[in-house]
């Protein structure tokens, strides 16, 4: 694999905060090569370090191949073969779906098609068989290429500790109460005299995408459509005053008899991508901090390089049957980091080259 020719990739939204990361993960990827940038009418025909001027947020230069680059329309007449949507979705259906019609293979870490029933929202160590539904999206909509999306950041490090809790114990029911970090809100986000000595107890749409985005991803292929999984799911979603890093708290009823060990044994035990050898992919996806006061932030959204779900506190519930903490990077395993994951295992396992 690290031999082959590089595969051109494209960037849309490549001057926001997504699509910053993106190019801070791609820089010195070995299957993937940055040959485009693009971004709304504002950045294009500059350079990308004009486009950028003061609000590069990642602590590393910007590469100098990509400084020099020019940024331009999202339109599609790049010069790639897949595209990494870090558009916001406000505009990134209409442009999402002109370049999958032209051909091009589309990662998307928006949300205007993550409900679409014939879009897999692929999560590659939980559900890589709704990659099925590529056909059934070529055959409804005659495209040349194809969206693949990658989840809502909150709900990839909560569906990542579920999927192995669903698979040895079964899911009955979830709660979970996040508390999620100001650069989830993209660039410029939060006001600072909105969030300082602060909690905001709401982030609109969030719960409904935490909720459906789960039970969807958590589903199985019947026919030419998803069943979505029998779990009930109950969400409240927190924006605090911290830099990087979702924190949840959640709360599982299990349909089969188990112990706080064997919660332990399902996490540390789960690894469907290990031997792969996919360059995103972690060591460990889910780690253990089970420590009184343990996953935090400052501490633990760094680990495996962004790319783990980190678990602590792990306990019998009151209500429910058990209680747990999930840490992950926002940015990385649950945005950026994610799509580039998405099409590294579409690579390996060739759907790439399949569809496009």
């Amino acid at each position: 694999m690290n031999e082959m020719k590089k595969i051109k990739v494209g960037i849309l939204g490549a001057t926001g905060l997504v699509g910053q990361t993106f190019i801070y993960l791609l820089k010195d990827h070995p299957w993937f090569e940055i040959t485009e940038l693009a971004a709304s009418e504002r950045s294009t025909n500059k350079t990308y370090y004009e486009a950028v001027l003061g609000r590069w947020r990642w602590p590393v230069e910007i590469p100098d191949k990509i400084k020099n680059m020019e940024v331009k329309d999202c339109k599609p007449n790049l010069d790639c073969d897949i595209v990494f949507s870090a558009l916001d979705a406000s505009v990134a259906k209409e442009i999402e779906e002109d370049f999958a019609k032209s051909g091009y293979g589309v990662l998307s870490n928006a949300s205007s098609h993550r409900m679409d029933e014939d879009v897999p929202l692929l999560i590659p160590e939980i559900n890589p068989q709704h990659l099925e539904l590529l056909d059934v999206q070529k055959k409804n909509r005659k495209w040349d290429g194809f969206v693949v999306t990658n989840a809502n950041c909150t709900t990839t490090h909560l569906v990542l500790t579920l999927k192995p809790l669903n698979d040895w114990f079964v899911l009955d029911k979830v709660i979970v109460t996040s508390m999620q970090a100001l650069s989830g809100a993209g660039y410029p986000g939060v006001a600072a005299l909105d969030i300082i000595d602060n909690v905001i107890p709401f982030i609109k749409n969030e719960e409904q995408k935490v909720e459906n985005e789960t039970r969807k991803i958590l589903g199985e292929m019947k026919g030419s459509k998803i069943e979505f999984a029998n779990v009930a799911i109950s969400a409240q979603c927190n924006r605090v005053n911290v830099k990087d890093g979702h924190t949840e708290c959640v709360s599982v009823k299990l349909r089969k008899q188990a112990n706080v060990d064997d919660l332990i044994e399902a996490f540390e035990e789960f690894n469907p991508l290990k031997g792969l050898n996919l360059p995103m992919a972690p060591n460990k996806p889910i780690i253990i901090k089970n420590e009184e006061d343990r996953p935090q932030p400052k501490l633990d959204r760094e680990l495996e390089k962004g790319m783990a779900s980190v678990v602590g506190r792990i306990r019998k519930c009151n209500v429910l049957d058990f209680k747990y903490v999930v840490l992950g990077h926002n940015l990385i395993r649950g945005a950026a980091g994610a799509s580039i994951l998405n099409a590294e295992y579409m690579h390996y396992k060739g759907y790439l080259e399949e569809y496009l």
